[in-house]
């Protein structure tokens, strides 16, 4: 199904295309070679992202393509998040922290935010949010946030130099834990087990309803070559786990847990050094922690190996609501979280899927 795109001037070839279902499947190969340079780029950019999301949340996903004539000049993916309970959304992308327009001009920029505008309207969602690093100025982007940061490193061509610029409290808890007799391990399909039995309970304590295990096990399918899970075991007990995507230049860990019982160990410590040898060791050039709140726990943790903060500037099209109404940190949300702490995992594993599928 492709969509109708606001009609355009005459006397010009350029405009917007709107590409979903079938329509979207048979251009993606275009557009995964369109994104294609040398500049660094996140895997989290990877129009692949759509077929994720639609098979493993079950999200209706839309591709709005910018062209001029038969060149492509500005893409932005789009899901369709709705729930019985939440209400309707369009989100560039759920699950990532950073998306939306990727455009040649400011001209083109304007023209994809137009057509996403309509898309909102027609699907009649409470809000349309944009994951962008960059403000982009569009009458249309009512609303933004912006209380967190990306927090990213620069790596170095080998490990050595990243090592020796490590406070020595971090180099300390790393020997540490590389003393603590845990096995460290590497892989895809075979390591999901373990890796979500330390994910899905580090969810449950923190009070969040976690993702199912097929959103990762969607990721290592269609990422096969750029995506793997790292697991630290206690003898056979898996006790930290990451999942680190391997974009051009650019690796992100957008999920890591270990287990609070195991904390002694410094098993989060020493996975992290292994993360960031693992990103040095493929050439990688930045090593993406994820996003903090400035000056929050994870902001701290992520500052002592290195990690600067970068801009994160979400902006919203709000048709109903307030934006802020979904996010986590909101007050009315408390009760809820300390009463989900209390829950035992095997339940959260079950139901946390169905709500979080839900949340923008």
């Amino acid at each position: 199904m492709m969509l109708s795109a606001p009609s355009v001037p005459a006397n010009t070839t350029a405009g917007v295309r709107c590409f979903h279902a079938e329509e979207l499947a048979n251009r993606l190969p275009h557009l995964e070679k369109w994104l294609h340079s040398d500049k660094p780029t996140p895997l989290s950019r990877h129009p692949r992202w759509l077929n994720v999301l639609e098979q493993s949340l079950g999200h209706s996903v839309y591709m709005l393509e910018a062209f001029d004539g038969d060149k492509t000049t500005g893409i932005l993916p789009l899901a369709f998040v709705h729930s019985y309970l939440f209400g309707r959304y369009l989100v560039s992308l759920p699950y990532l922290n950073s998306n939306g327009v990727v455009a040649d001009d400011e001209t083109v920029r304007q023209r994809l935010i137009d057509r996403a505008a309509l898309l909102a309207d027609e699907l009649d969602v409470r809000h349309m949010e944009l994951r962008h690093e960059k403000a982009v100025e569009h009458p249309a982007l009512n609303a933004r946030m912006d209380s967190k940061v990306h927090m990213r490193l620069q790596l170095p061509d080998f490990p050595g130099p990243l090592w020796e610029q490590f406070p020595a409290k971090v180099r300390n808890q790393v020997r540490k834990g590389e003393k603590s007799g845990l096995n460290i391990v590497w892989g895809g399909d075979e390591l999901l087990d373990d890796f979500y039995s330390v994910f899905s309970r580090n969810m449950r304590d923190l009070g969040t309803p976690v993702y199912g295990r097929s959103l990762f096990a969607g990721i290592l399918e269609h990422f096969s070559k750029e995506a793997e899970l790292c697991v630290l075991r206690s003898e056979k007990t898996p006790v930290a786990g990451a999942l680190l995507l391997h974009g051009r230049g650019v690796t992100e860990v957008p999920s890591a847990s270990s287990l609070r019982e195991f904390n002694s160990t410094c098993a989060n410590m020493l996975m992290y050094w292994n993360l960031l040898e693992r990103a040095v060791q493929r050439g990688q050039a930045v090593f993406d922690f994820g996003r903090s709140t400035v000056e929050g726990g994870t902001y701290q943790f992520k500052k002592q190996w290195g990690a600067r903060p970068e801009p994160a500037v979400w902006q919203y099209y709000v048709r109903d609501g307030d934006a802020r109404e979904m996010r986590p940190d909101n007050p009315r949300y408390q009760r809820l979280i300390r009463i989900w702490q209390r829950l035992p995992v095997r339940l959260t594993r079950w139901i946390g899927p169905r709500i979080v599928r839900g949340i923008p």
